[in-house]
């Protein structure tokens, strides 16, 4: 018997527990094999399971295969089970699971340890107040245990405190219009400790985590999966570093991408017409601001009314053929990057033929095509509202592979990269793809797949190797980089909520981050907000300078382009560094932008510091994010040298700066060295191209005595 729904209230509103029925073992449990346990339960069949890196709990946990969100089964290894009539313990190498019966309960430990447990949340009447598993009208309910003071991390891209106790957050994909709110594009439904143990979910499905979230329980962090299935792994390591680790081993790793896009791609919403684009381009090379990609963003090649069907806006582009004025901006050594989402305007005749073939979402009620209507209040005066529109249906595998190879004659036109925008309006539980699913449980992996079917295009078709730029995400859209991080505001609380989003997205096993330089929106022309966001950024994995309105340097002030110019030269010459911090994220899922929390898992007063950041493994940068240049810092034990002026600071304590504006805040470890590449204004000047290695000089030029 199912329990009453938690209903609309269950994120504001303690639930009454006590109708909760709560999950018991009905029967005597078996081996099935010798790498897997069966447990008989009031909720079904629970399979229990060890792999290498920890735990599997399974009921009907078969259902989402068909996204591969895991990029392989992980191997079980062999286990015991041994049992009495009130409890089960399984055991595997140094892990004992000890699973109580009446009600369902569980402590898995390792070499005598306890990694998690179900919380003891008493209750007067219940030996657990809050219910440690339960299947609820909305679905499952399971709870793990949080010490007292014990922070959590991970959980996508999330604008507020990196530690997210204390927060009620939902594992689900928004156009989320800013980074102000919980709700954000890339989301994942794991999260870890640095007391040494992760959780996944493996669901395509919503997810809620009230972690830590007194609402429900101070003390236990409850996951609310909103699937039919469930698949939840509990990961073991000694920090942070290994559990992202284990996390992409489940889900993949991000491969390393090519050396032009560690460049500095410009962008703009938008360039109004093919003479704007080009004076800025000439702009470029005449001011001497380094730059890689320019970018033809939704209206700057496709009709508004039209999109999205892969062709070049007639009218804008009727005296300026599109292979033209690709060849003039590969001539001044721009790669080009243009604008997609997966929608099809019902004004394009590509709607109706998609449509016949079963290529985009139907509406149940109707076995018809979905006819997507945009929510206008968002529009206004800034953005163009946009036309009716039906969804590819990513799970049809002609779909999928029209899709695929409509890029080509992009890619064949000397296109390098796609900017994967949207993704996230699979909102109606009406919409019903090829495969079965239908809006709820298709939201989230909707990106998944998007993110897919464009990052195998450029696979398939990049001359210059495979690279896009996603808006929305999920659990293993890290194979498919990069993404950028939405539309802030144009102020200091857009430039905070994007660092934040970008530490909280590499806490979460996704390496590479960009943000909107400047900011996408309310733009008021700061010209020390741009340099400080731009000076932030040239420490990102990639990094893009976009938004409503100009994001040329120059376009603000002369001081501003002296300083940001002077960033972006650093930028280039930080190249070997990048490349190689890039190289170790492919290999073990750690971001190039590394939280404290994450960088020194051993140092609990590095925890509070969440604005400032570890670059790789030898530079702490310590962004502006206030008007005046001042900043406040901690360094943890040991000397630092002040990067680049070799300045000595002492670590284990908190210092305070006054930057001019062409001034950093940046700290290398005393000992260390820093790999400085040559001078250049864009990758085709190294030699070769594509090496991300060419190497100028060390810094600092000798040993530095401290």
């Amino acid at each position: 018997m199912q329990s009453p729904s938690f209903a609309s209230t269950v994120n504001l509103s303690a639930p009454d527990w006590n109708t909760v029925p709560q999950v018991t073992v009905t029967g005597e449990g078996y081996s099935a094999g010798k790498t897997s346990v069966i447990l008989p339960t009031s909720a079904g069949l629970l399979q229990l399971s060890f792999h290498k890196s920890g735990l599997r709990m399974q009921i009907a946990a078969d259902a989402c295969s068909d996204y591969d969100i895991l990029t392989h089964q992980p191997e079980s290894l062999p286990c015991q089970l041994t049992s009495s009539e009130q409890s089960s313990t399984i055991v595997c190498g140094d892990y004992a699971l000890i699973i109580q019966h009446q009600p369902f309960s569980f402590s898995l430990n390792c070499a005598g340890k306890t990694i998690q447990q179900t919380p003891n949340d008493g209750h007067f009447v219940r030996q657990y107040r809050m219910p440690p598993l339960t299947k609820t009208a909305q679905g499952w309910l399971f709870s793990l245990h949080l010490g007292a003071e014990e922070p959590v991390y991970g959980l996508g891209e999330k604008w507020s405190s990196l530690n997210k106790r204390g927060q009620f957050i939902r594992s689900y994909n928004h156009d989320a219009l800013g980074v102000n709110a919980e709700i954000s594009y890339k989301n994942t439904p794991f999260a870890w400790s640095p007391s040494g143990w992760g959780v996944f979910v493996h669901t395509p499905a919503p997810v809620s985590h009230g972690v830590g979230y007194a609402p429900w329980s101070q003390r236990a962090y409850g996951l609310l999966v909103e699937d039919d299935a469930l698949d939840i792994f509990i990961l073991h390591g000694k920090n942070g570093g290994e559990i992202i680790n284990q996390y992409t081993q489940l889900t993949g790793k991000a491969p390393v991408p090519p050396v032009w896009s560690l460049g500095v791609i410009l962008s703009k919403a938008y360039y109004q017409d093919v003479p704007e684009l080009m004076a800025t381009a000439k702009a470029v090379r005449e001011h001497a601001m380094p730059c890689d990609v320019i970018t033809l963003d939704g209206r700057a090649w496709q009709d508004t009314d039209t999109r999205f069907a892969f062709e070049w806006d007639p009218k804008r582009f009727a005296h300026f053929p599109p292979n033209q004025v690709i060849a003039d901006l590969k001539a001044m050594n721009f790669k080009v990057c243009i604008w997609e989402y997966p929608l099809v305007s019902v004004q394009n005749p590509l709607f109706a033929q998609m449509a016949k073939k079963g290529w985009l979402l139907k509406d149940k009620r109707s076995g018809e095509a979905y006819r997507y209507q945009w929510d206008m209040s968002a529009f206004a005066e800034v953005l163009t509202p946009l036309p009716e529109s039906g969804i590819v249906d990513f799970t049809h595998p002609d779909a999928f592979n029209f899709w695929l190879e409509s890029h080509k004659p992009l890619f064949d036109l000397g296109v390098d990269m796609i900017k994967a925008d949207f993704g996230e309006q699979v909102e109606d539980d009406n919409m019903l793809a090829h495969n079965g699913d239908s809006g709820h449980r298709l939201h989230n992996v909707y990106s998944l797949l998007y993110n897919r079917c464009v990052y195998q295009a450029a696979e398939k078709y990049s001359q210059n190797g495979p690279f896009l730029f996603s808006r929305s995400a999920w659990s293993g859209s890290q194979r498919y980089p990069s993404q950028w991080g939405g539309d802030p505001q144009a102020d200091w609380g857009g430039l905070i909520g994007s660092i934040r989003g970008a530490l909280s997205w590499g806490m979460s096993g996704a390496p590479y981050f960009a943000t909107d330089v400047g900011g996408f929106y309310k733009d008021t022309r700061d010209s020390e907000l741009f340099v400080r966001w731009s000076q932030m950024a040239v420490f990102s994995a990639h990094i893009r300078l976009h938004g409503i309105g100009q994001r040329e340097p120059w376009s603000y002030s002369h001081d501003a382009e002296q300083a940001v110019n002077q960033a972006l030269k650093l930028r280039y010459q930080l190249i070997p560094y990048i490349q190689t911090a890039m190289e170790q994220a492919s290999e073990t899922g750690m971001p190039l932008m590394r939280a404290m929390a994450l960088a020194f898992p051993n140092d609990r007063l590095a925890r509070g510091f969440e604005m400032q950041f570890m670059f790789g493994d030898n530079l702490l940068v310590v962004p502006c994010t206030q008007p005046g240049g001042e900043v406040e810092f901690y360094l943890p034990d040991g000397q630092w040298l002040r990067f680049p002026d070799q300045q000595i600071f002492s670590g284990g304590k908190v210092h305070t700066l006054t930057l001019a504006l062409e001034e950093m805040a940046v700290f290398v470890p005393a000992g260390q060295n820093i790999p400085i590449g040559p001078d250049v204004l864009h990758t085709e000047q190294l030699t070769p191209p594509a090496s991300g290695k060419q190497i100028k000089h060390y810094w600092p030029a000798q040993d530095v005595v401290v």
